[in-house]
């Protein structure tokens, strides 16, 4: 996939909607991929090269906890998406599965605060992925989470 249509992914949560129109939707007549548009609604790329893409957006209110804070829910949520969507930039035809996800949880984002999503690959091999997603303030840089996902690419046959 190229920059250009791994940017466009993001931006618009996960998939094009002339697609979707050909598939139907899914279970409750909610559209296809509606949790990654759920969470990724309002998404900005700011930068985007091989093996790295840097996102940012404001905490809208649908991802608030009951504290009035970034849902943690959502922050692993947008480990798992951003993360997935770098390793399309290193020319990986598929994004594979999720074998592991990790996230430490620093600081708290709050409503309308703007926050920057970094996605950089430590590894893209022939069968696993490994990727690192920092979310931070972006004022003041300080950080939100950590996140670490490791992904089983699908091995393609050779026969």
């Amino acid at each position: 996939m190229d920059l250009e249509s791994v940017k466009r992914y993001l931006e618009k949560g996960g998939g094009e909607e002339e697609d979707e129109k050909k598939q139907g939707s899914t279970i409750d007549g909610l559209p296809l991929r509606y949790f990654e548009r759920f969470i990724m609604q309002g998404l900005q790329v700011d930068l985007i090269e091989p093996g790295r893409v840097v996102c940012s957006m404001k905490v809208p209110s649908r991802l608030l906890n009951g504290g009035n804070f970034l849902h943690g829910g959502a922050t692993a949520t947008l480990v798992d998406l951003v993360g997935s969507a770098v390793i399309f930039t290193t020319g990986a035809p598929l994004t594979g599965v999720s074998v592991e996800i990790n996230v430490s949880y620093l600081d708290a984002a709050y409503l309308d605060e703007e926050i920057e999503i970094e996605a950089k690959t430590l590894r893209v091999g022939k069968a696993v992925g490994v990727i690192s997603v920092e979310i931070r303030k972006k004022k003041t840089g300080k950080i939100i989470a950590q996140g670490r996902h490791t992904k089983y690419l699908a091995m393609t046959s050779k026969m």
